[in-house]
């Protein structure tokens, strides 16, 4: 049976005995898509009262970290169980007028993405919160001789949550972002990438297997050798073939603590040098790169006579850039650490003289970003627009984007401190089966780089906005072939660019999947200008 829109309210939204179906009616009918449909009574059911309408649940969802962009859905399903989403794809999938539906994780989207203007979000920490005990429920840490060790994962789990709980058995991912209260779904539907890329591959090259809602309201496991159309087509796809409502998830076992370095740089091409070599040879687990520019704020990884250095030789410079490795150990071999790093650096034969060294447990390592988060929440800067573009970059062209964009536009600007991060990406543990696009250069590596930056009282998100687009029209111009991570376009003919060769591929698991473009409408791949 096909339902209306406005059945689909009823099915899983129930009207409180006070209200009267006059106040409803008007409610509805001043909803432009449901005008001049006949309403159905309110059924006699108390369980569904899980789409949500309230003032608060439709200003979350029709926001999100970017602040940039404001799109008010229908309502908010807050599912009590996979089943309620399940059901509410099949009656849009069913219904002779579809709504679209997005899966909202944690809302760190920058431009919308995870929104649906006139359709259904659905919240998917609602399931978490359901839990029993309103804790790690939705992750199961399991192994085989086979699989070796793995975690089954709800897609609503936050990745800070997957590490708490794989510590509790002496295992962790392998490979994660830097913030970690992103959802597990959020993610895999994007890559998942971090210094760890280069050495374990980014989160997508790291499940086993998953289950997902199609758009057709089909729920289906899927792996590399069962349903591999679909796994491959999820994972990067943009939230565009299917929700992810369960992850299997590569374990390792996890060692105790870390030894962290940053080595600051003033010279560009010694900077790159140092850290393709780093990511070229065994011995490092996270590789990474930034900018520190004049005005940048105090690194706290810094004591503060280092910070007054660095600081003053900025000033002095303009712009330096900051190589920032990690190399994992145990307890056992604590005595035996600094003997083996300092062979390491032999080897590569790092250039700088600025080395600066912390010690640290692999937990407060992952979790880093959660630190500065707090600050800036209390200094009420962390709800402020994010005008981010993230970008890779081929590896052949680094050096003129760095003087092109960088020192040109970044540096002299000054618009604001970033963060701004700059790190290459080994190529091999890239699946080209999967949906994510990257550089398509015949090289061995190429470069992320995340331009993070921040409106304030002082700048105008549309300021930093103009920078981004002449930092594009650059690229475009200098013929750099970039691809946008976390891509934001607007015209199809943008997306079949970005997608490249796998936009036939991406277009008919498309038609196969989602035929009636219900799930994701806010990245707007297939309902653009």
């Amino acid at each position: 049976m096909a339902y209306s829109k406005v059945e689909i309210i009823h099915k899983y939204f129930v009207v409180p005995f006070m209200i009267n179906i006059l106040m409803f009616m008007t409610l509805v009918s001043s909803r432009p898509l449901l005008t001049n449909i006949k309403l159905s009574s309110p059924p006699n059911r108390t369980t569904e009262n899980n789409l949500c309408t309230d003032t608060l649940c439709m200003k979350t969802a029709s926001s999100d970290y970017g602040k940039l962009t404001q799109e008010l859905p229908f309502g908010v399903l807050q599912p009590l169980s996979v089943s309620d989403i399940v059901r509410l794809v099949n009656n849009s999938y069913t219904s002779s007028s579809p709504f679209a539906i997005s899966a909202r994780g944690n809302g760190h989207s920058v431009r919308g993405q995870a929104m649906a203007k006139d359709g259904v979000v659905v919240d998917m920490s609602s399931l978490n919160k359901n839990n029993n005990n309103n804790s790690n429920t939705g992750i199961r840490v399991s192994g085989n001789s086979s699989l070796g060790f793995y975690a089954d994962v709800g897609g609503e789990q936050l990745w800070i949550d997957v590490l708490q709980a794989t510590l509790l058995h002496g295992l962790a991912p392998v490979s994660w972002t830097d913030y970690l209260y992103l959802t597990v779904g959020g993610t895999l539907s994007n890559a998942g990438i971090s210094g760890q890329t280069s050495f374990h591959g980014p989160q997508v090259s790291n499940v086993l297997e998953m289950d997902v809602i199609t758009g057709k309201g089909d729920l289906i496991t899927c792996s590399k050798d069962m349903n591999s159309d679909l796994f491959y087509a999820v994972l990067g796809g943009l939230g565009q073939f299917g929700i992810i409502t369960r992850a299997r998830i590569v374990l390792d076992k996890a060692p105790n603590r870390v030894k962290w370095f940053k080595i600051i740089y003033d010279d560009f091409a010694k900077f790159t040098k140092d850290q393709e070599r780093l990511i070229s040879v065994d011995g490092f687990d996270y590789v990474e790169g930034s900018l520190i520019l004049k005005n940048s704020p105090a690194d706290n990884f810094f004591s503060p006579s280092n910070e007054s250095v660095i600081s003053s030789l900025a000033s002095e410079k303009g712009i330096l850039y900051c190589l920032e490795a990690v190399k994992y150990y145990n307890d056992q071999i604590i005595n035996t650490i600094d003997e083996e790093l300092q062979v390491i650096f032999k080897v590569v034969n790092i250039n700088s003289g600025l080395i600066f060294t912390k010690d640290a447990t692999l937990f407060d390592f992952l979790n880093r970003v959660r630190d500065e988060e707090i600050l800036l929440q209390s200094l009420g800067l962390w709800e402020v627009p994010h005008p981010w573009l993230n970008l890779f970059v081929p590896r052949s062209r680094i050096s003129d984007f760095n003087q092109g964009v960088l020192v040109d536009i970044i540096s002299k600007e000054s618009l604001t401190t970033g963060p701004f991060l700059i790190y290459p990406i080994n190529r091999k543990g890239w699946d080209a089966r999967m949906s994510v696009a990257i550089p398509e250069e015949d090289d061995n590596m190429f470069y992320t780089v995340a331009l993070l930056n921040s409106a304030g009282p002082t700048v105008d998100p549309s300021v930093i906005d103009n920078q981004n687009n002449r930092i594009l029209e650059f690229c475009n111009k200098a013929g750099m072939n970039i691809k946008q991570y976390l891509p934001h376009y607007t015209k199809k003919e943008e997306w079949m660019k970005h997608f490249g060769a796998k936009w036939s591929v991406f277009k008919e698991m498309k038609d196969k999947f989602d035929p009636k473009m219900i799930l994701s409408p806010g990245q707007r791949i297939f309902n653009s200008d």
